[in-house]
């Protein structure tokens, strides 16, 4: 309809402001059409050098019409089709050179914006303390626990539960040291400022003829089984400290007790490389490191963060093997038995990494105890045909059990060895796969001191029958 305008502002009319700016705008374009027009056939045509093509890019972005302030939005004359400046050149042009206040009233600059939080990795300046009992309380609120939602922004929550964590995390450290235990870092060849990942060995794994190995869940920092337990019980029973100390025989009533036993915990957590810190981090600690400000993403991880033969949690577990567990005679034992206990993926880990090595590793594993499995029959375990004794899925069936999370007192038998190929038992956990540990490990310690005690011993086949108008009852046998 642009052919019906008026050539002329016609002022015996209706006059105001818009109908001002809009002939305006109309005689603007009518000005440079022709112009405009011909840089434009140039700029498509594709036969043309592209450097006189992009020359007319510039002159057209350089046209008056496209530089007024009021042609950010504006009609073509001769066609009436609409036409924005920025199909024409980037509207970054025009907030650089002509930019007002009004242009930039909803941009921040980095100064405006609110500061990321800080909170100090100190229990007392938090407000919580460690009491009679090792469970860390208010100090305001002796009896209230940890509280997490202190602010509706979830920036501050997650910094101050990676200060909290941090504290946990020096406890239990401190604890771990003092029961004998000392720091490997992985890959061996690493030095303290190179990307690695540290793990826990007692003292006595190079002379001990026992080994007990712990691959823990890549959600959980090392040494920790559930902050969670760490938080409502105590800290000694949310982290490896019991654990250890029941394995080395200090101060423990359990009866495990065996200076020949030595103990080694894999960190399938820790597995980003922070470079501002040079240490290892969850993935969860990595989101509450600090950020320009309270609202910008999180830091970016590139090549930078990996760590070599550790990118995940499957590599470290084959990194445990290969570099420490195989160095018969120089970190370990030549005839040491090796006894595995793996918790949700750091149990699948250790189950297909030695589901493909077990021609090396059969005379070295002693026995398997798993913690919410994660493995299948049907996808982990290759059953040979006819079945073969010595096979990984014969020593799974014999050797290896599981804990589930049910209700039912902890080595309470339960449905699942055909999903799993072993015998499954009860954890006395119902909720949280992480309080399995915490809950099981007493009994796992029973049943693998059991094993290496008799190799010849195996684990009885059960089938949980259930009967017609009755709960389910469970009736061992020796599956012949």
């Amino acid at each position: 309809m642009s052919q019906f305008r008026s050539k002329r502002l016609d002022l015996s009319g209706f006059i105001n402001a818009r109908v001002i700016r809009d002939h305006t705008k109309r005689k603007v374009f009518e000005q440079y059409e022709p112009d405009r027009q011909a840089l434009r056939y140039i700029i498509r045509n594709t036969t043309l050098p592209q450097r006189v093509r992009a020359q007319a890019q510039l002159q057209l972005s350089q046209m008056h019409a496209y530089t007024r302030p009021t042609q950010i939005k504006n009609r073509c004359v001769a066609g009436g089709i609409a036409r924005s400046v920025i199909r024409d050149f980037r509207i970054a042009r025009l907030l650089r050179t002509q930019a007002t206040p009004s242009l930039t009233m909803f941009v921040y600059r980095p100064q405006d914006l609110p500061q990321d939080p800080v909170f100090p990795a100190d229990l007392e300046k938090l407000g919580y303390f460690v009491n009679e009992k090792d469970q860390i309380r208010k100090i305001a609120e002796p009896e209230q626990e940890f509280q997490f939602k202190i602010n509706r922004n979830d920036r501050w929550n997650e910094v101050q539960r990676g200060a909290m964590n941090e504290c946990i995390r020096t406890i239990v450290s401190s604890r771990l040291r003092s029961l004998g235990l000392i720091t490997l870092r992985l890959p061996l060849s690493s030095g303290p400022k190179d990307p690695h990942v540290p793990i826990w060995v007692s003292a006595n794994l190079a002379r001990a003829s026992r080994v007990i190995v712990v691959f823990g869940e890549p959600i959980q920092d090392h040494g920790v089984w559930a902050y969670r337990t760490v938080g409502t019980e105590r800290i000694d029973a949310g982290s490896a400290v019991a654990f250890a100390r029941a394995i080395l025989g200090q101060k423990s009533g359990a009866g495990f007790k065996d200076a020949d036993t030595a103990l080694l915990l894999a960190n399938t957590g820790q597995l980003i490389w922070h470079c501002g810190s040079s240490r290892a981090v969850t993935h969860q600690t990595w989101l509450a490191l600090p950020r320009s400000s309270a609202v910008d993403a999180p830091l970016t991880m590139t090549r930078r963060n990996k760590i070599p033969s550790n990118q995940d949690w499957q590599e470290h577990v084959a990194c445990v093997f290969d570099e420490i567990l195989s160095a018969r005679g120089r970190l370990v034992r030549e005839d040491a038995k090796i006894d595995i206990i793996g918790l949700s993926e750091g149990g699948l880990g250790a189950i297909r990494y030695l589901e493909a090595e077990w021609d090396s590793w059969r005379p070295y594993i002693s026995a398997i105890a798993l913690s919410n499995p994660l493995h299948h029959t049907d996808i982990d375990l290759v059953e040979e045909s006819p079945a073969v004794p010595s096979s990984f899925v014969s020593f799974i069936s014999s050797r290896c059990r599981a804990y589930l999370l049910s209700d039912k007192p902890v080595g309470f038998p339960l449905p699942g060895s055909q999903e799993y190929g072993c015998n499954c038992y009860s954890s006395g956990e119902a909720l949280n796969t992480e309080r399995i540990m915490p809950k099981a490990w007493e009994d796992m310690l029973g049943w693998l001191a059991k094993m290496y005690a008799d190799p010849s011993d195996g684990e009885p086949h059960l089938e949980i029958k259930t009967l017609d108008g009755a709960a389910s009852e469970t009736v061992a046998g020796d599956g012949n």
